[in-house]
This record gives C-alpha cells, sequence and structure tokens, in this order.
C-alpha cells in the first residue's frame, strides 16, 4: 500500500478507500437491521482492507445499512482500535437542526465519538450547492461541529458540472472534496488543479464502475492497457496526479483485492510504460471523426438533453467498444435528476437543441441518434 497526505487535513491515508456503498442487501429497509450475509461479508472486507495496509472506511448516510454494518463490524465484530483507521462520512440535510440531528444518529450507528472527515454530499447543481452553504446553513454547522471536535475536517462530494465545483471550492469552506475524475471523464481537471491550488484532499469516486465498468472490459480495451488490467492502469493514471490523494474501488464488487498487486509503485507523473498506454489510448480517437468535439459548448441545452455526456458516450463506444457501459450508465440518466440529470432525445427534444452554439460542420444531431440507436434501453 502507498499513503498520501490528504491535502491541509495532514492525515496521511492509503491511496485506496473502501467505501460502504455496495454491500449485500445494502439499499434495503430497515437501515439498522443487518442481515447476516451482510454482516459476513463487511467482516471479511474490512479484514482483507486492513491485511492491504487501507487504513481509511468511506461511507455515508444515504448508504442506508452501511454505517450500521461498519459500526458492527469494526467496534463489536473485529474490535479495531478507532485510532487505526479514519473515517469518512457524509450527509445531505438542508437545515442547521437537520444536520445536527443526522451527526448524532450517525456517530451512534457507527459507534465513534468523533468523524475524522465529514463531507456534505451531493453538491450537484448550483441550488443545492447555494442551499448546503447558505448563512446558517448544513455546512456553517458542520464547521461548528468542527470547532466541537466531533468533526475534524469537513468537506463535499459532488456529481456537479465543473463549474459548480470550482465555486464550492472557491468558498474555502472545505478541506477536501470527493468528485468524478479519470481517464474516461477528464472534465473535472481544473477543479483539481484549483483543490491542489488550496492544498485540499482530493478523493476520486467510483473509478472502476462509473469509470467505465473496467471490471468487466471489452477485449479491446485489455489489448490497450496490457501487460495492466484496464481497472489497474485507470488506478495508475488517476494516481499519476500528484493532486489526487486516494481512490475508492468498490471492494470486493467492483475490483478484487488482487487488482492491486497491478496498481503499485503508482509514481506521479506516469511511468513511462503508463505513458505509453495513454498514447496507444488517445490515438483511438484520431481514427473516429468529430470524437475532439466533447459538446461542453453545449451544456445546459434547452432541449434537456445532456449533449456533453451522450458524445462521450459515442467516443467511448467507437474508439473502445465500451457498449457495455454505455448502456448500462446511459439508461441511468433521468430528467430534473441532479445526481445525473438528462432527458433522452426524441424527436420533440431534438427539435429544441440550439444548434447556434455547435460549431459548422458538426452532424451534432446524427451523432445524438446513432448513439441513442445503441445505447437505449425502453
Amino acid at each position: 500500500m502507498e499513503y498520501r497526505r490528504f491535502g491541509k487535513t495532514n492525515k496521511k491515508i492509503s491511496v485506496i478507500t473502501l467505501g460502504g456503498m455496495r454491500y449485500k442487501h445494502g439499499w434495503t429497509d430497515p437501515r439498522n437491521k443487518i442481515p447476516t450475509d451482510t454482516l459476513q461479508q463487511c467482516l471479511e472486507t474490512v479484514q482483507k482492507a486492513m491485511e492491504h495496509g487501507i487504513n481509511h472506511i468511506e461511507t455515508a448516510w444515504g448508504y442506508k445499512k452501511s454505517e450500521t454494518v461498519y459500526g458492527k463490524v469494526l467496534n463489536d465484530e473485529l474490535r479495531i482500535p478507532r485510532s487505526n483507521y479514519y473515517l469518512m462520512t457524509k450527509g445531505d440535510p438542508l437545515t442547521a437542526e437537520a444536520t445536527r440531528r443526522m451527526v448524532e444518529n450517525q456517530l451512534k450507528d457507527l459507534k465513534t465519538d468523533y468523524f475524522d472527515f465529514y463531507g456534505w454530499h451531493g453538491m450537484n447543481n448550483q441550488d443545492v450547492f447555494q442551499k448546503a452553504c447558505a448563512k446558517n446553513g448544513p455546512v456553517e454547522e458542520l464547521l461548528k461541529l468542527k470547532e466541537e471536535g466531533i468533526i475534524k475536517h469537513v468537506g463535499f462530494s459532488t456529481h456537479a458540472p465543473v463549474e459548480v465545483i470550482i465555486k464550492a471550492i472557491e468558498t474555502d469552506l472545505f478541506e477536501f472534496v470527493n468528485l468524478h475524475y479519470y481517464y474516461f471523464f477528464q472534465r473535472n481537471k481544473a477543479a483539481i488543479d484549483l483543490a491542489e491550488s488550496k492544498d485540499m484532499g482530493v478523493f476520486i469516486i467510483s473509478p472502476n464502475d462509473k469509470g467505465g465498468q473496467l471490471f468487466n472490459p471489452p477485449q479491446k480495451l485489455r489489448d490497450l492497457t496490457a501487460p495492466l488490467n484496464p481497472l489497474q492502469w485507470n488506478a495508475r493514471f488517476c494516481l499519476g496526479h500528484s493532486a489526487i490523494h486516494t481512490l475508492t474501488m468498490g471492494l470486493p464488487v467492483t475490483a478484487q483485492f488482487s487488482d492491486l498487486d497491478g496498481i503499485f509503485p503508482a509514481p506521479a507523473p506516469l511511468s513511462a510504460q503508463d505513458t505509453a498506454i495513454k498514447e496507444l489510448l488517445d490515438a483511438q480517437k484520431l481514427a473516429v471523426p468529430f470524437t475532439d468535439f466533447d459538446g461542453y459548448c453545449m451544456a445546459n441545452d434547452p432541449s434537456g438533453i445532456n449533449i456533453p455526456e451522450i458524445l462521450r458516450f459515442r467516443t467511448l463506444l467507437k474508439c473502445y467498444e465500451m457498449e457495455d457501459f454505455g448502456v448500462y450508465r446511459y439508461n441511468m440518466m433521468r430528467e430534473n435528476d441532479h445526481w445525473y440529470q438528462g432527458v433522452f432525445p426524441t424527436p420533440e427534444t431534438l427539435k429544441k437543441i440550439d444548434l447556434t452554439k455547435c460549431p459548422p460542420g458538426i452532424p451534432l444531431i446524427e451523432m445524438i441518434e446513432e448513439t441513442h440507436q445503441v445505447l437505449f434501453r425502453p
């Protein structure tokens, strides 16, 4: 295992984080009732994580059973000393009062008297950002809890457009940020650079699943990243940025502990071998027309279509044969869903696209339609 200083928190955490989102039955109610197989899976996973040198555990109120099962495993089953690991949890209450109540419940479920890291969960658009950071609001209450010693460091997690992430970082309220960034989605690099300039901890969300279902890659992608597997290479790509401190790997569902062996050492900047693989991956785009158009000038289009995301899927499909991932992720988009927003292209919504923002010579409608035809599942 390797360790990096988590920005201004000064905590030296493992570059692989043990997340808590994917345990068996984890999303079912009631949240505090833990089935035997859920408990056993968590227990075995925590044991293996500790054996591999992982010292950072991440969960959230929104992950339902996760906090309760970690509380039982860490304290009742394995009795791991609290000083042996760092604990991050998250929550998304919209008032100061609700924030304090939630934190009190989380302390009880996790059977601890403090959190090393607490993130406001899902600062995903401008409206949510403003509500979370309002005067006398939830983030201000988290900072009061920090003054009381209940929370050591306050941050936020986000699926927002990069412009919103940058605004949140610029408030200087936060010591760390959890965001998306990997080879197949590099849009948030400017936010990472800004976080680095402010000495913030940078935590990468879901590099294996949202990063391209890299645990189930097409053969073409396997060939391009050899001798590493795509999951290992993507982890090394992320860690090739010294500003990035830790990745949550989805253990043991979206990665196996054996995958960790191919990640280290993970130098920053990239090694010669990693750079050569990146050049091979980059070269695939040169063979496909219009993959140099990312569509970000079409963001927030009046049609409601998430044009940049559809064009990203087109590139993954045509350049890397990542159809399975495209089908999985594309069909998650929902109208008015701040976690993953976008309406599907229909004859009606396509007519609403503001083509005046699209550079001339790009067959945007056709590109959207062909991608939708391959990936959409009613």
